[in-house]
């Protein structure tokens, strides 16, 4: 959510932001709410002040015996304090419709960001490994013969309808063994401290986060009011929630893995095969909650744990600067992981990593103490799949086939699967 304050004293500038990601100006209907509603706290801080000098000097007209006067004050401390009453329900009615305009607000983008209208548009910066040569024509993740049996779309629909997988067998061991080496690589060589969440959290974190009210169409609510996560982004990053924290307990960086669930609501038609996109996944989420200062060197090191992970794993990527037409609500800029895929002969995205600043502090009142006093601060958060496991197990299965329909699986990997290094044509682990 954005300081009203920093619209105030630059409104140009804010608008001027707000066109980078294509938007319309929104400060004159920000500043109206804002100034409306001023004015009805001064107005009622005015009556305020009027009723309480009625009510010194109803006191004292009783104590000289003035009857007269006595009433006069009585019946006007009665109206003003109607009048304050009133006063103070419309002021807390503006003050609550210009909270709900900020809310459906994106962050802005940072200068650094290249200005574009969609993915077409984004920069990338770097590349690691080769895409492997192959000398048969590569099969999407779902057709390897040696994937098939433990790939199983039908069963999935007939439980849960489209957009879902049943995972058996070596598959399903290859997807386990994925995510408790990502959990393993951030927690022992990055310093990430694990964390186990629930999946079911109240309208107020999704608030926290961004997720709501504005995109509340794609994510699940439950009859009890609960909303399924997204990502664990929505409760790692509430773990500060209405805190205030000491500066010296900054950068707080944490990982999680676990499932996700989303209505993929905008995305009709797109990647309907395979299991590329999901209605439930899994994940391995990283957050760092840290201070004003250091944010944006915490970015590229988040950046930097994400990229480890596909390094490890031996699998060809490019790292992408998202432009401000693609780029998430919450974000003011964010790094994408795109791993090559040679069934689809293109790079898809496998991580996001954001840095969005005081934004989502600001929303969910997270503050830190700072070491050398002072008035506290906003905290500043980060977050990023370190990875999805499902889009890595896509990259692995493609990037390790073979002619005979086997799959050459990482080294990385090996410890995690009893010793085992391929999966065969038939679909056991060898």
């Amino acid at each position: 959510m954005h300081d009203i304050r920093v619209i105030r004293d630059d409104p140009a500038a804010f608008d001027a932001a707000l066109a980078r990601r294509g938007l319309a100006p929104m400060s004159p209907e920000i500043l109206s709410l804002d100034a409306e509603r001023r004015t009805r706290i001064a107005a009622a801080e005015t009556a305020q002040a009027e009723q309480n000098r009625a009510s010194k000097e109803v006191g004292a007209a009783k104590a000289r015996g003035d009857e007269d006067e006595f009433q006069r004050l009585r019946v006007l401390v009665g109206t003003k304090k109607d009048e304050v009453a009133a006063m103070q329900a419309e002021a807390s009615a503006l003050d609550g419709r210009l909270r709900d305009l900020l809310m459906t607000i994106p962050n802005l983008p940072l200068d650094s960001v290249p200005e574009g209208k969609d993915e077409s548009d984004n920069v990338e910066i770097r590349r690691w490994g080769e895409p492997r040569a192959m000398d048969f024509a590569p099969a999407e993740h779902f057709e390897i013969a040696g994937v098939r049996p433990g790939m199983d779309f039908a069963t999935a629909a007939k439980l849960s309808g489209a957009r879902f997988v049943l995972l058996t067998g070596a598959v399903a061991r290859i997807h386990r063994a994925l995510a408790q080496f990502m959990l393993d690589l951030h927690i022992d060589r990055h310093g990430l401290t694990e964390t186990w969440t629930p999946v079911l959290v109240l309208s107020e974190m999704m608030e926290g986060t961004g997720q709501l009210p504005k995109f509340g169409e794609d994510s699940y609510q439950t009859r009890e009011g609960w909303w399924l996560i997204p990502t664990a982004e929505v409760t790692l990053t509430n773990t500060v929630h209405g805190e205030l924290v000491d500066q010296a307990t900054l950068p707080r960086r944490m990982v999680a893995h676990s499932q996700c669930f989303r209505s993929e609501a905008g995305s009709a038609g797109r990647d309907t095969t395979g299991m590329l996109r999901q209605h439930q996944f899994e994940k391995v989420e990283m957050v760092s909650i840290t201070d004003a200062d250091t944010g944006l060197a915490e970015h590229d090191r988040m950046t930097k744990c994400a990229e480890a992970v596909l390094e490890a794993l031996g699998l060809p990527y490019r790292t992408i600067v998202l432009c401000t037409g693609d780029m998430g609500f919450g974000a003011r800029i964010t790094h994408d992981l795109e791993v090559w895929l040679p069934g689809q002969d293109r790079y898809r995205e496998i991580s996001s990593v954001s840095y969005c600043g005081d934004f989502q502090a600001r929303r969910m009142n997270a503050r830190y103490r700072p070491a050398g006093g002072g008035k506290p601060e906003f905290v500043h958060t980060l977050n990023g799949s370190g990875l999805a496991v499902g889009r890595t197990l896509i990259a692995v299965l493609e990037n390790g086939q073979q002619a005979d329909g086997s799959v050459d699986l990482p080294a990385a990997l090996h410890p995690y699967l009893g010793g085992a290094t391929r999966l065969t044509a038939e679909g056991t682990l060898a």
